[in-house]
């Protein structure tokens, strides 16, 4: 390959592996021990207008379930987030920040609640599996914790509703955001999410059988033609638009969810108890020391952010960019940044300094940038 990737047996391939290659992939990247397919010829920016104006196919068989099934699997899913679960249902789809003890985040997967005694953790790049298994082991939950055989195919864009329906009829249309459902497929059943990480959440199917893979890219792809469907894959300027956070890039366990802006998903007054909990108490008491923000900064389309961008207030440094693009639709450059207390009001000036030695005028504005990408 291109981008000098070695395909070993422990980087995994999924099993859409041929259909990509067969559609032309050109980039790729690791995403929980993964290969995920990026770019298939295009530039970021033709693949971004492509997926706001039409319906994507893309091989998201990265998105690893953690399964957690059995009479205490409630229990233990709630010891892992601050997020009261008490009025979860099934059928319904839960961000989930999972914190430690410090109440740093660990993961931040959706929870697909199957039943009260079965939950899916779809998780983001880390290891997520190994914590909740030393979890149940340690503290005797009566569960077990494991890793199916499920593969998730994703169709996105504004058209990707067309294509569900002419797939499986007008019911999976009625079917609400972060909500799911099941569907005939092959003589099998099916799971179905509306859900998906862009701006334009379509729908993902959960596959949980690697032998009709292929059939169901074919099954997908034929339905999409008319649709003017091509293969792509999460995009960078989509997700920053839409403010959504990457686990890894602007969060890793150095970080608490009340900072990233996830009070909303944190019950902190005793009723609920999870690992972390008086971390977080203590947090919450004293304010978070930084917040996340948005900052739109001037200047040519900057470089890909490999590595954070310093971000000061005159002389003091007060934070940093961990994601960075050129927005063509807002026509600047946008970031996300941890914003020291004290400067993370909207409006505020700030210098960004990128790797080149060169620095560029920004102001800080809440996320997301774009609040209508229709």
């Amino acid at each position: 390959m291109s981008d000098g990737l070695h395909f070993v047996r422990r980087i995994r391939t999924s099993p859409y592996f041929n259909r990509v290659r067969d559609h032309g992939v050109s980039g790729y990247s690791v995403y929980n021990h993964m290969i995920l397919p990026k770019s298939f010829g295009m530039s970021a920016e033709e693949a971004y207008w492509h997926l706001n104006e039409h319906v994507q196919i893309w091989d998201v068989s990265v998105e690893r379930q953690v399964e957690v099934k059995g009479p205490d699997a409630a229990k233990l899913v709630q010891w892992l987030t601050p997020r009261d679960l008490r009025q979860a249902i099934a059928g319904k789809c839960y961000y989930i920040p999972v914190v430690d003890a410090n109440g740093g985040m660990l993961n931040d997967p959706v929870l697909i609640k199957i039943a009260d005694d079965h939950f899916w953790l779809s998780v983001a790049d880390s290891d997520l599996l190994l914590y909740v298994k030393g979890l149940a082991i340690g503290a005797g939950f009566d569960v077990t914790v494991t890793e199916p055989d499920v593969n998730p195919l994703a169709i996105q864009g504004p058209k990707a509703e067309a294509v569900m329906r002419d797939l499986f009829g007008e019911a999976i249309t009625k079917l609400k955001f972060f909500h799911f459902d099941y569907v005939e497929l092959f003589g099998t059943r099916q799971l179905v999410t509306r859900s998906g990480f862009s701006a334009k959440a379509g729908f993902e199917i959960f596959l949980n059988e690697s032998s009709l893979a292929e059939p169901l890219w074919d099954l997908v792809w034929e339905a999409g033609q008319p649709y003017n469907m091509l293969p792509g894959g999460p995009n960078l300027i989509d997700r920053m638009e839409a403010g959504l956070l990457g686990y890894g890039n602007e969060m890793t366990a150095e970080n608490n969810p009340l900072e990233m802006g996830y009070g909303k998903f944190c019950t902190l007054d005793g009723s609920i108890d999870c690992i972390g909990l008086s971390a977080l108490q203590r947090i919450d008491t004293d304010g978070a020391a930084r917040m996340i923000r948005g900052i739109r900064f001037d200047g040519s389309p900057c470089p890909p952010c490999y590595v954070p961008w310093p971000v000061s207030v005159g002389s003091q440094r007060v934070g940093q960019i961990t994601s960075a693009t050129f927005s063509p639709r807002l026509n600047i450059n946008i970031g996300m940044s941890l914003i020291d207390r004290g400067f993370w009001d909207a409006g505020q000036t700030v210098t960004i300094h990128l790797p080149d030695a060169t620095m560029r005028q920004g102001t800080v504005c809440h996320l997301p940038f774009a609040t209508n990408t229709d």
